[in-house]
């Protein structure tokens, strides 16, 4: 296997290191030092929510206040007892594993490099173009509303579109179920975006992170947080750390069966006007074995603007961000390179 041409501008999609299973990380991938994960961090004190009862009044009112607490000092929280099947979870996850392990000229044809593209196969953010790589396959699509967007979707292997569908759409309603429980919780009332996110964006991520040789020197994922109003993920094992808000170290959030991680987008931290806090994130690595996750994130529609609320901006709290749409974060990382530091929020603080 050839592995001496080590340049970023080497490793198109197809061709990457991870695909062609380089037994060492080229030069392109080493991570900066500072963002590198190390392998031995602890635990993160992730609040665990059970939302069963969450119609119930007297309970509901318990699991807002929870969901509450966690957003303003977590930026993420898992939640139990969500209402999606076992099989639901365990189908999304299987087909995904499957579609990675197709031969590559069934994948070929979704490959881009267009942020812009309703569905695109790739495997870094932009693949060589980016000064640093990143050691991760993806499947990124377009879910809502999911007549409008599976016609477009792998149709191999035969069960893709029916199992990602179906998880899809469990996602969607549990995405506008939290967010109506998070609008109460900053008394905006339960309803005050759910229309909006009935007519908005949802994208899945489908990730295949391959065993690394040398898990210390690269990432899944550069950190960042996401540009949605929040994330739900599915995450088969181990890999994904948070920045704590407190003492601004990175700690790993574990994997449980049928535990799914809520994550506050950026959005949400501007319809806050602050309250709540984008949690950063990043993927570490691992030299065992293949892991899996499922991003489904929730935004408004492509060209609506999310603001601060006005219930929540006066002169004790001033506006502190500027609006932006699903488009302009698209725009922004068609231009910038997150991998770099480059961050989409930063650009919407006043």
């Amino acid at each position: 296997m050839e592995e001496n041409n080590e340049s970023s501008s080497s490793f198109p999609i197809g061709q990457t290191a991870q695909e062609r299973g380089f037994s060492h990380v080229p030069e392109c991938y080493k991570a900066q030092y500072s963002d590198r994960a190390r392998l031995d961090t602890e635990l993160a004190d992730v609040p665990l929510i059970n939302l069963d009862g969450i119609c119930n009044p007297s309970r509901r009112e318990i699991i807002i206040e929870e969901i509450a607490n966690a957003c303003r000092c977590n930026g993420l929280f898992q939640v139990v007892n969500h209402g999606i099947p076992q099989s639901v979870l365990d189908g999304a996850l299987s087909t995904a594993s499957d579609f990675f392990n197709l031969p590559a000229q069934d994948k070929a044809k979704f490959m881009s490099n267009d942020v812009h593209n309703p569905v695109r196969y790739g495997t870094s953010l932009k693949d060589g173009v980016d000064k640093v790589q990143f050691w991760r396959i993806f499947l990124k699509q377009y879910a809502h509303p999911l007549q409008d967007w599976i016609v477009l979707w792998p149709d191999t292997p035969p069960d893709y579109r029916q199992k990602m569908g179906e998880y899809a759409v469990a996602m969607q309603k549990l995405a506008v179920k939290i967010m109506e429980a998070i609008t109460e919780s900053l008394g905006l009332g339960p309803t005050y975006l759910t229309s909006k996110l009935d007519d908005g964006m949802q994208v899945l991520v489908v990730n295949c992170y391959p065993p690394c040789p040398q898990p210390e020197l690269s990432l899944g994922l550069p950190p960042h947080s996401d540009y949605s109003c929040l994330t739900i993920v599915l995450q088969d094992s181990p890999g994904l750390q948070i920045l704590d808000f407190e003492d601004k170290t990175y700690k790993a959030v574990p994997a449980m069966q049928g535990v799914l991680q809520v994550h506050v987008g950026d959005h949400l931290e501007v319809l806050s006007n602050g309250k709540y806090k984008s949690v950063v994130h990043k993927v570490r690595l691992n030299s065992e074995k293949t892991r899996f996750s499922i991003v489904s994130l929730h935004s408004l529609g492509m060209d609506v603007k999310m603001e601060a609320a006005k219930e929540l901006v006066d002169e004790d709290h001033p506006n502190g961000y500027r609006e932006s749409s699903f488009r302009d974060f698209l725009n922004f990382i068609s231009k910038n390179d997150i991998g770099e530091g480059s961050s989409f929020l930063n650009t919407l603080k006043i």
